[in-house]
């Protein structure tokens, strides 16, 4: 087993840099070492795992279908080892957290601040992503911990809910009179509606609320972040549906206000998730506690 991941950890390489030359030269081995575990891996497996031509290799269908399994494995392997180093007091190490743009400015921030304060030695890497993206790269090994807009169906993944917060509406000055009373959501998508785009999570949640009722929407405009949602609904293209908590700046000074519905969408959580079946490094549990006791 011990020479077969010698053999993947060449089959990586390889396909990252699409040449044994190039792998070589990372690997510290000469490029017929690598050719021949290339063509070693490539018998043991009865398959062809690279195309070869005179600019280099190129992944097979077989290959790229390996390549998906080896690289998260293998990956893993890279932050187990990084954590039993991280055992030392949290004196060095890497905390790696994936996180969306929107919570790591209004929520994570802090959390960060507070941790870095107490562990100076301990380096971040952030990864920014949708709930989507982050679900998929923590399951990879790439970060240790994803701070993600709740709900998540997923049983492989340990989710801690931390923060609550609610959805609702906004919208500018030229549709002050339309609101005047309390509106019904029926009445609320026949104005133009301003959405995230539709693979947020956020986005899904309201919008499965609303196809509970009955309702179907259909936005004018879909953003890709909470900032341009508002500063649509500021200049008059729409009412924004957006993190209450999240717009509190804007609905402080009167750049926007809150639209006022016969009935609220359940509030739901921001979290924390990790791997079930990946105990979490030193550095991860002190920042899980630091976000759970903000």
């Amino acid at each position: 087993m011990v020479i077969k991941l010698d053999l993947y950890k060449v089959f990586c390489k390889v396909a990252k840099s699409e040449s044994f030359s190039k792998a070589a030269k990372d690997l510290y081995l000469t490029q017929p070492a690598v050719s021949q575990a290339i063509m070693q891996l490539e018998r043991e497996l009865d398959t062809r795992l690279f195309n070869r031509t005179p600019k280099g290799v190129s992944l097979t269908n077989e290959g790229s279908l390996l390549f998906e399994y080896v690289n998260s494995a293998i990956n893993l392997i890279d932050v187990g080892e990084e954590k039993i180093l991280e055992f030392k007091n949290l004196t060095a190490g890497e905390l790696k957290i994936g996180v969306g743009d929107t919570i790591s400015k209004y929520f994570l921030l802090p959390c960060l601040e507070a941790f870095h304060n107490r562990y100076p030695n301990i380096k971040f890497y952030i990864v920014n992503g949708t709930t989507v993206e982050l679900c998929s790269i923590l399951k990879s090994g790439e970060v240790d911990i994803a701070i993600c807009n709740l709900p998540i169906d997923d049983p492989t993944l340990e989710l801690r809910p931390c923060f609550d917060i609610q959805d609702t509406f906004v919208y500018g000055e030229k549709f002050k009179k339309i609101f005047s009373k309390p509106l019904s959501f029926q009445e609320l998508v026949k104005l133009p509606l301003i959405f995230l785009e539709p693979k947020s999570n956020s986005r899904k949640y309201v919008e499965d609320y609303m196809i509970s009722k009955g309702i179907k929407i259909s936005p004018e405009f879909e953003l890709g972040s909470h900032d341009l949602l508002l500063e649509f609904a500021k200049i008059n293209l729409g009412i924004a549906c957006v993190t209450k908590e999240f717009s509190q700046e804007y609905l402080n000074k009167g750049l926007v206000y809150e639209v006022q519905l016969n009935e609220e969408i359940p509030k739901r959580n921001i979290g924390v998730c990790f791997l079930k079946s990946v105990p979490l490094s030193p550095a991860s549990t002190k920042f899980v506690e630091i976000i759970e006791n903000k």
